[in-house]
């Protein structure tokens, strides 16, 4: 599990959490399908509030640095009032999860 892990297992977890992401860029389209937003869009945009998070969690992770055109996909997801008013503050993500690994003993 990604919060409960310390040391070795924490940096291969790492390294995976990167190789994902960037996997998950849209390419050079504003959004997956297009220039719409569609289905696969929705699905994806929360787990943008786990990017604080891992950053966190996680030392050397720097999202941006690593997936800059996912960075543009979310700053553009958030220009639509929809998202923006939906997605939690990563803030509050990333102190839950801090919170959680303190629970676990993983911190």
């Amino acid at each position: 599990m990604v919060w409960k892990s310390k040391g070795e297992t924490q940096e291969q977890e790492r390294k995976e959490i990167i190789e994902t992401l960037k996997l998950s860029e849209p390419g050079d389209k504003k959004y997956f399908g297009g220039e719409s937003f569609g289905l696969v869009d929705l699905a994806l945009i929360p787990v943008s509030s786990l990017f604080h998070a891992y950053e966190t969690c996680y030392p050397g992770l720097n999202v941006e640095k690593e997936c800059p055109r996912l960075i543009v996909w979310i700053k553009e997801c958030k220009t639509r009032e929809s998202v923006a008013k939906s997605l939690p503050e990563p803030s509050m993500v990333c102190e839950f999860v801090c919170n959680m690994r303190k629970i676990l003993g993983t911190e």
